[in-house]
């Protein structure tokens, strides 16, 4: 079989590690625009990784690439998931994607039909967040008879935090950005509302080391949650994990404009303030040190005879053998895993798809639990 990962960045090269030695009698085509890197990247995988030049934008030699794969993986920017969909489409092959921007899927969402009707999948937002908390969610859902919160809590952060702002990059800049200026959309006490991003300030209680952090409302993260859930659940929230004073300080950094859209002039060109703001955080925030990621979903509600708390948690730290950060680990794996249902016929349904409404849950947490991304569950009843 064949498997092709578009994109050899940080994701999509843990993507094919992935892909590669879950299946080692299979072909896996790593292509980037980026030559150099994907060659690099596929000597350092295995000898079953090809890499290969591709330019996303001409979308002929897109489909002649994935022509006959048993499922594609775009790793690349979000701005072009929509016509990579229609590649995929056009191919005949099933896709999944990492995601990250909501008006995106919503494109790829009008393309159900066409999906369809060549009988094949298209499943979006397959990382961390959204994506794997968002089928945790999903999953855990299942054990009630009604609703009353969904609560999910996602945090990538640097193992040693360093000041001001006790954070480092762990994934796309211009995906950081969105997430704390977009406004985020939840369920409150039954209705839908969109709010500010960075409100809604809490603590939170990780095990030691990490003790009292903080979470906040930020966009994205629960993608099409609010619709699967309108009318069954009377809150429905996403907040991001932080250490905490992290969210004061940034929030300063936007109330004063550096995301904003204004035009300024920076070494004799033109930059918006926002493009200004991304330079400037990678330069700064790329530490390079070791990561780690937590995540909580927690579920409450009522079955037959009881009233329920369900909560899923897990904390993944960047793995020395390989040399991948956990961030890698939670996006990447998760994505290959799809891939891999989709080439395997393990998801059946056909259209444009997001994870938490064809990836089946319990497969998703035993495969990651063989990949030592350990998912803990657990249940508090109190009889009625």
């Amino acid at each position: 079989m064949k498997y092709v990962v578009i994109g050899a960045g940080m994701m999509g090269s843990a993507a094919a590690y992935d892909l590669a030695t879950r299946n080692p009698n299979d072909q896996i085509i790593l292509a980037d625009i980026n030559i150099q890197q994907a060659k690099h990247t596929a000597a350092a995988i295995g000898p079953n990784v090809q890499p290969v030049r591709i330019d996303v934008n001409n979308t002929r030699d897109v489909i002649t690439l994935i022509e006959g794969a048993g499922a594609v993986i775009s790793a690349v920017s979000y701005s072009v998931n929509y016509p990579m969909s229609k590649a995929a489409i056009e191919a005949g092959v099933s896709m999944c994607d990492l995601g990250g921007n909501n008006d995106v899927v919503e494109k790829q969402m009008t393309l159900d039909e066409a999906a369809k009707a060549e009988g094949v999948t298209i499943v979006p937002n397959c990382g961390l967040a959204p994506g794997l908390i968002n089928i945790l969610a999903v999953e855990g859902s299942k054990e009630f008879e009604t609703l009353d919160s969904i609560h999910l809590r996602v945090g990538g952060l640097p193992q040693n935090p360093k000041p001001p702002l006790y954070y480092q990059i762990v994934f796309s800049v211009e995906g950081l950005i969105n997430e704390y200026v977009e406004k985020a959309i939840v369920i409150q006490d039954g209705e839908l509302k969109l709010i500010d991003p960075m409100s809604g300030l809490e603590d939170i209680e990780f095990p030691p080391p990490f003790g009292t952090l903080e979470a906040f409302n930020t966009s994205g993260g629960l993608s099409m949650l609010t619709k699967v859930f309108a009318g069954k659940v009377r809150n429905l929230d996403y907040k991001t994990i932080r250490y905490k004073g992290h969210c004061e300080k940034f929030k300063t950094l936007l109330d004063l404009g550096f995301a904003t859209n204004e035009p300024m002039m920076v070494g004799g060109s033109v930059k918006t303030n926002r493009e200004f703001f991304a330079d400037l955080l990678r330069k700064k925030l790329d530490y390079g040190e070791k990561d780690v990621v937590l995540a909580r979903a927690t579920i409450t509600g009522k079955t037959a005879t009881a009233e329920k708390t369900l909560v899923y948690e897990f904390v993944d730290y960047y793995d020395d053998a390989t040399k991948m950060t956990a961030m890698m680990r939670t996006t990447a794996f998760p994505t290959s895993i799809v891939a891999q249902m989709l080439a395997n016929g393990v998801i059946t349904q056909r259209g444009v798809l997001v994870p938490e409404l064809c990836v089946p849950g319990k497969l998703m947490i035993d495969e990651l639990a063989k990949r030592n991304v350990k998912i803990t569950k657990t249940v508090t009843e109190v009889w009625r």
